[in-house]
């Protein structure tokens, strides 16, 4: 109903969204440009194929790998392929158990005497230097004696060192109490050593790395405490040397051996490193479709181990390539179908803002399931008894192709449910019954759709749905073998609700489709049919001979529609639009003139004819303004074609000087063509309502006659070249318009009394009509030939009793 101030709630609320729906008008009209279309449709197929591949991995049985030992599980979780993993556990004893097989490394030092030596000679040259007074003064002669021989030295220590130091013969005395030990295995710790070479050990030279025979090792080796001893057993004798000093430098010697089989950490760590390397990972093989967990077990520490080892495995360079080449299915899904249905299906010619629509749709379509996955697998923790799959029945599969359907045509909605069927299989781990069930109610949701002029088909749409899945459900369930469980209660149920929910959700989407990308569908052409609607209210109040005229097209429309198969619907709704613009200039244009001035005698037959190609674009205007949907804007654009307004022109032929060139382009419409059979009903219609009002005796022949030689005017023309109206149609079209004309400018029967009579005369000489039927006036009755005037004799005769 409308507001008080004349607009409709629903035109209020387009008001107040109109800079945000110029905005998107303004999106959308550049994305569908044709100028840079092909890229755009590329960036579209790249984009949406990226995002469908994020939101299809990972897979529905890896989404709650994330168990720990003694979780409850709240799904099953199956391998939806072969796998080889690494047992880490195993793998990770195996290798401590090489570590723990390799030999400690020690490397032997051949050079013990020369190193001895080496050391008295350190020794003397500090001594030298402290008593000539050249040693650095922060080099205290102690620490540094004691970094040489690694303890403290007592001063007769020191003095014997100096003193024997002097004599040309004392490094030879060295050299010779060193050689006694020359070749000996000297060790830090014997009990250490005794315990690594229990373990097993490796000898090598400490100077090449290579290593030892191991039959070095027959002879024990020394300690240092045992070589103190041996070196303070042996019997020195030097002359010129007191014992006291011989026994001094044994003590010397003692604190300057140095072990000669040292442990070598380095060596070692490297030999460890090499044989955990050399330990291959031990691999555990899953089959595809073997069950890893069931809901409600309690998960055991191996099966944590194995979810955890297959999310491992899914990750990394097997994710990228799993990630890639479910990029690549995508892209191959969507581009063949679509080519080969742009070359072999008439009707699949979808345009760059009808793909866009399409892609919005698939990517919400999968949000909503990968959302349902995440729900279903909740659910298995408070209902353990429901098997996590029973609830894919209640998935709403059949929105897409639905929606579509509705939105744009068969032919998309079928190539669409073709494609994406694929898609969820492989987003529900693979599985062929979500094949077959999606594939299979898009169908059904999209036939049941078909010709949607009320919410309640969609509904009844629904319940096909409903009816199909509970087929398919009881099928598979069966071809499981598991038919008589309460599993198979569970599906049939949910099965039956899927539909309705599929409805449900369409009937809320379908509106803000509408509104965003002003699509008109059968149910927004319900709406805009009103005949109060505030814009044809306008044109019946400032053109009422427009608004006249349109109605009459839209009926003679919608009867050649039917008869065609066409949308009768939007022939009509688009014929009730087609003339809006000549609200601007209502007099100009001879339905509205009647009686009075015609206008365009003032005017030249240019300026006539730019008015009346004018009310084109100005209604193309008023319709975007009023939201009228792309399907009606077109038709309005496309109604008059590029037809020549014949009348103008030739008056300007007749003004025109002889030899002066007339550029007929000046007086046709700006076009296109029509090019829908819709549009071409109405070019028709509105040329044929039009030259109806001219026949002087509108009989049947001559509605014929005429209706014959306008269609053929218009084939002839070219303005239906590019639509898809065939010569049958045309036929039909004809057939159609001579029934409809002849029902509205049927003749009358002579009636056996007359349609009304005139009472005497009233004072003043003024008679009163008693009926304001057509036929003409008769004689009235004289004072003898009947009833008197009141009596009910003239109630009879109006057909009315007493």
């Amino acid at each position: 109903m409308p507001s008080p101030s004349g607009k409709t709630d629903q035109d209020s609320r387009g008001s107040l969204a109109l800079p945000l729906g110029r905005m998107l008008d303004n999106l959308l009209e550049r994305f569908s440009s044709s100028r840079h279309e092909v890229r755009n449709r590329r960036i579209l197929l790249l984009l949406t194929a990226l995002l469908l591949t994020l939101f299809i991995l990972p897979r529905q049985e890896f989404r709650s790998v994330h168990y720990k030992t003694g979780d409850i599980a709240s799904s099953d979780i199956r391998a939806t392929q072969d796998y080889l993993l690494e047992d880490r556990g195993l793998t990770e004893k195996k290798r401590k158990e090489a570590e723990v097989a390799v030999p400690y490394v020690y490397s032997f030092d051949s050079r013990g005497v020369e190193e001895v030596v080496g050391r008295f000679q350190q020794a003397l040259s500090l001594l030298k230097e402290s008593a000539t007074g050249t040693a650095p003064p922060d080099r205290p002669i102690g620490a540094a004696l004691k970094g040489i021989f690694g303890d403290e030295l007592s001063p007769t220590e020191v003095a014997v060192l100096m003193h024997l130091g002097a004599d040309s013969n004392f490094f030879d005395q060295v050299r010779l109490l060193a050689e006694r030990f020359a070749g000996q295995k000297i060790v830090a710790d014997k009990r250490t050593f005794d315990a690594d070479s229990a373990h097993g050990i490796t000898i090598v030279d400490s100077a090449t790395g290579n290593p030892l025979e191991m039959n070095d090792l027959t002879v024990s080796p020394l300690d240092p405490a045992d070589v103190a001893a041996k070196i303070r057993t042996l019997k020195v004798v030097v002359n010129g040397i007191p014992a006291h000093e011989i026994a001094t430098l044994k003590e010397l010697v003692v604190k300057a051996v140095r072990p000669t089989l040292v442990f070598n950490r380095d060596l070692t760590d490297r030999a460890v490193k090499r044989a955990r390397d050399d330990v291959r990972p031990v691999l555990l093989q899953v089959k595809r479709g073997e069950m890893i967990v069931r809901v409600g077990e309690r998960v055991t520490e191996d099966q944590a181990q194995k979810l955890e080892m297959i999310f491992a495995a899914r990750h990394g360079i097997n994710n990228f390539f799993s990630s890639f080449g479910l990029f690549g299915l995508i892209l191959v899904l969507f581009y063949f179908p679509y080519r080969f249905a742009r070359k072999n299906i008439r009707k699949f010619n979808p345009s760059t803002k009808d793909l866009l629509l399409v892609s919005l749709i698939t990517i919400g379509v999968f949000v909503l399931h990968k959302i349902a996955l995440a729900v279903s697998a909740a659910m298995g923790t408070p209902f353990p008894a429901i098997d996590t799959n029973d609830y894919f029945y209640i998935f709403p599969f059949a929105v897409g192709p639905m929606i579509i359907r509705i939105i744009l045509n068969s032919e998309v909605a079928m190539v669409y449910a073709a494609i994406t069927a694929p898609l969820l299989g492989v987003m529900f781990g693979n599985s062929l019954f979500v094949v077959i069930y999606a594939l299979l109610g898009g169908v059904v949701g999209a036939h049941g759709v078909r010709h949607c002029k009320d919410r309640g088909r969609i509904y009844t749409a629904g319940l096909k749905v409903s009816v199909v899945n509970f087929a398919m459900a009881l099928s598979f369930q069966t071809m499981n073998e598991s038919f008589l469980s309460m599993q198979t209660f569970y599906c049939a149920a949910f099965a039956l609700v899927g539909g309705i929910v599929c409805a449900a959700i369409v009937i809320g989407i379908i509106p803000m489709i509408e509104t965003v990308f002003h699509y008109t569908t059968d149910i927004k052409l319900l709406e805009l049919s009103n005949l109060n609607s505030p814009i044809l209210r306008e044109l019946m109040i400032r053109a009422p001979g427009t608004y006249h005229h349109s109605v009459l097209v839209g009926n003679l429309v919608e009867a050649a529609a039917e008869a065609i198969n066409a949308n009768p619907l939007l022939a009509r709704v688009a014929a009730y639009y087609h003339d809006i613009g000549k609200i601007s200039k209502p007099q100009y244009f001879i339905e509205n003139v009647g009686g009075g001035e015609n206008r365009h005698d003032k005017l030249s037959p240019n300026m006539s004819a730019l008015i009346l190609i004018s009310h084109v674009k100005e209604g193309v205007e008023l319709a975007r303004e009023h939201r009228l949907g792309r399907s009606i804007i077109d038709i309005i654009r496309q109604s008059h074609g590029t037809a020549l307004i014949k009348f103008f022109y030739q008056k300007a032929q007749n003004c025109t000087a002889e030899g002066q060139a007339l550029d007929d382009r000046d007086f046709r419409y700006p076009g296109p063509k029509p090019q829908t059979r819709e549009a071409g009903l109405v070019m028709l219609a509105d040329c044929v309502e039009a030259a109806s009002r001219t026949l002087t005796d509108p009989t049947p022949s001559r509605i014929q006659g005429m209706v014959q030689k306008i269609i053929n005017n218009v084939f002839i023309d070219g303005q239906l070249d590019e639509c898809e109206l065939t010569l049958h149609n045309l036929h039909e079209i004809a057939k159609s318009f001579n029934q409809i004309l002849a029902g509205i400018y049927h003749h009358r029967i002579d009636y056996p009394e007359p349609a009304y009579k005139e009472k005497e005369k009233q004072p003043g000489g003024k008679k009163v009509s008693e009926s304001s039927d057509n036929e003409p006036a008769k004689a009235p009755p004289g004072p003898d030939e009947g009833p008197k005037k009141g009596s009910g004799e003239d109630l009879k005769r109006l057909g009315i009793s007493r």
